[in-house]
Parts: structure tokens; C-alpha cells; sequence
């Protein structure tokens, strides 16, 4: 999921088209659609499709919260739907207008953060983990492996709160969800003594930087990972021993949005089983689309970093929206973590 530095078609919308004209404008992370996933539905809707890509929940909540962004379909992290959802930023979405939410793996299809699917629609899915060069001894397997002196220099962690947050917080031993202060405050201590150590904080623009070797290991998602290793013979991946977080994008629609009906049917298109399979497979991510899943090559069906056997899932944990009060200590920390 590359977020800032590519941007399909336009990043701004400062270039749209009259307003009389068909078109969509929709705002998605890097790397969350195939080559001709766009231009195949606009041939087949006779839409204009405004694409452009962003880095972070933080990034897309940045330029929606005004409630005038121009942007039609946004792909929160499931966390983020709740807090977008009572701040009066999405649409309810029409079931009828989505036939092919029927084919979401039954694991998806009453999500705590939207158990009815009445703003959102899964769509892919990641864990978060380990990357690291095969010449790292001994490898990492657990996240205070990433606390090791040898890491300096040669280490990233994600440049996102919440995944920073819960890797300190399962190596203390604690949920990664907690709302504890003092073990808020704990994790922010770990995440300090650990900052000497890291060359940045980055999410996917690591990718390119461990294939060429200039790293040794990164804090990356699993589709990132994937990557990664689909380009370099020398990295290996691994969901730590002491838990690791995972987490669902879903497609919702905007309440400010004037063209509900053709973002109702961009949405029902990426769950078509044929077009969400060509995504997954191309991108190398998982795909919350039951029915797309036996569409892909066994070796990718089987693929152990995109879809984790059950062993290794039962040390996963589901990110969940913490309440307020807990965020905005998050965001504190956070803030003091990045300027220590």
C-alpha cells in the first residue's frame, strides 16, 4: 500500500470535469486495485473515475473531515468507521444496490465495527508483521526482538500510531486496544528508547528500501511484505510470537457526495468475485471476498503471509476503535514519541 508518493490520474480535484458530466471521485490507498480495475468500470459506466491515492487513515481523515472534500468513496480502516460515522461523515449504504455484498467470506460480513454493513463495505484485509533480511541472526520472532542494538540504522518502524502503539504494547505483554493510561504510557516509553534505533518511520515506501537491501528489517503489512518478498530472494516475513494486530479496509461512501447512485455501483463492481480476485491476486493482498478466493492460484490461496494459518491467527488481534478520551492520550503520545 504505497500511500504519498504515487498518484493515479490527479491527486487534487482542482481538474474536474464540468458538472453536468458522469464522473466519480474516489480516494483509496496505494496498490488497493489492478492495472485495469479503474478503466474497465468507467468503459463499462461511461464514468469519468478522479483517482488518487493516500498514505494513512490520518491522511484520508485529514482531507475528508471537512464534510467538503469532493471526494465520493474513501477506504477507512474499519476502526476509523465508527468515529467517521458519528461525526456525520458517511452515507448509509443501499443493500439493494449491492448484490454482490452476498459474496463476502462469512467472516466479514457482520464486522464488530459495523455488524449490519450500513456504511460500509469490507473489502481487503491485513495483519501486520516482521520483514527482515534472511542474513539477520539470529531472526526475529517476537516484537522486543526489533528493541536489539544490532537494528540501528537498519530498522523501520510504520508511520502509524495505532501500529506503533500495539507493537509496544504486545511486547509489554498487553492488549494491543488498551485504553490503560499508565500502560498508554508504558508502551510510549518503549516506542521512545526503541526511536535511536530506526532509520524512520515509514509504511510503504520501505518496500523498495528492503528489496535493495538497504534495510534489515521493517514493522510492515503483510501485503507490503508480500510484495517485497515476491522481489527479493534475500527477505523473509513473520507474525511475531507475542501477538500481532490485523485489520479490514472498507469501501464507504461519503454523506457529502452528490453521485451516490454510481458510487453504490463502483462499490458492488470491486465485490464482483472475478474483478476483486484480479485485484487481490495483482496486488498481493487478502481479500475479504469469499467468493474471489477460489478464484486465485493455489500457491496464493495457501500463501502463509497473506492468509495466515489457523495456528498463527489465534496469536492475532482485531484493532478496535478505542474511546475518545484513549485516542486523543494516543494522539499525545503519539506526537511526543515523533519529536523525541
Amino acid at each position: 500500500m504505497r500511500r504519498r508518493d504515487v498518484v493515479i490520474a490527479m491527486a487534487g480535484l482542482g481538474g474536474c470535469a464540468p458538472g453536468n458530466a458522469r464522473r466519480l471521485n474516489v480516494f483509496n490507498w496505494s496498490a488497493y486495485v489492478a492495472p485495469e480495475t479503474v478503466p474497465n468500470f468507467e468503459k463499462t459506466h461511461g464514468v469519468k473515475v478522479r483517482y488518487s491515492i493516500y498514505e494513512s487513515n490520518e491522511e484520508m481523515l485529514a482531507r475528508v473531515f471537512s464534510g467538503n472534500s469532493g471526494w465520493d468513496v474513501v477506504f477507512p480502516t474499519h476502526y476509523i468507521v465508527p468515529p467517521m460515522r458519528e461525526q456525520g461523515l458517511l452515507a448509509v449504504l443501499d443493500h439493494g444496490m449491492l448484490p454482490n455484498l452476498r459474496h463476502l467470506d462469512t467472516a466479514f460480513r457482520h464486522p464488530v465495527s459495523d455488524p449490519e454493513l450500513r456504511h460500509s463495505a469490507p473489502y481487503m484485509w491485513n495483519a501486520t508483521g516482521i520483514l527482515y533480511n534472511k542474513k539477520v541472526t539470529p531472526a526475529p520472532r517476537r516484537w522486543a526482538d526489533l528493541w536489539a542494538p544490532h537494528w540501528k540504522g537498519h530498522l523501520t518502524m510504520l508511520d502509524d500510531p495505532a501500529e506503533v502503539f500495539a507493537a509496544a504494547l504486545r511486547k509489554l505483554g498487553y492488549s494491543l486496544n488498551s485504553r490503560d493510561p499508565q500502560e498508554l504510557r508504558a508502551a510510549q516509553r518503549e516506542a521512545v528508547e526503541q526511536k535511536p534505533l530506526l532509520r524512520a518511520y515509514l509504511n510503504t515506501e520501505v518496500r523498495d528500501q528492503a528489496v535493495a537491501g538497504d534495510l534489515l528489517g521493517a514493522q510492515i503489512w503483510s501485503t507490503t511484505a508480500q510484495q517485497a518478498i515476491d522481489a527479493s530472494k534475500d527477505l523473509e516475513f513473520v507474525y511475531p510470537e507475542d501477538g500481532f494486530p490485523l485489520s479490514l479496509d472498507c469501501g464507504v461512501i461519503l454523506q457529502e457526495s452528490p453521485r451516490k447512485e454510481m458510487a453504490h455501483s463502483f462499490l458492488n463492481y470491486l465485490l464482483e468475485p472475478a474483478v476483486s480476485a484480479r485485484i487481490a491476486d495483482t496486488m498481493r493482498t487478502a481479500t475479504a471476498n469469499g467468493a474471489a478466493r477460489p478464484l486465485l492460484p493455489a500457491a496464493t490461496q495457501n500463501n502463509p503471509t497473506l492468509y495466515p494459518p489457523p495456528e498463527v491467527m489465534a496469536r492475532a488481534e482485531w484493532f478496535a476503535t478505542v474511546t475518545p478520551e484513549a485516542q486523543r492520550m494516543r494522539d499525545r503520545l503519539w506526537t511526543e514519541i515523533k519529536s523525541a
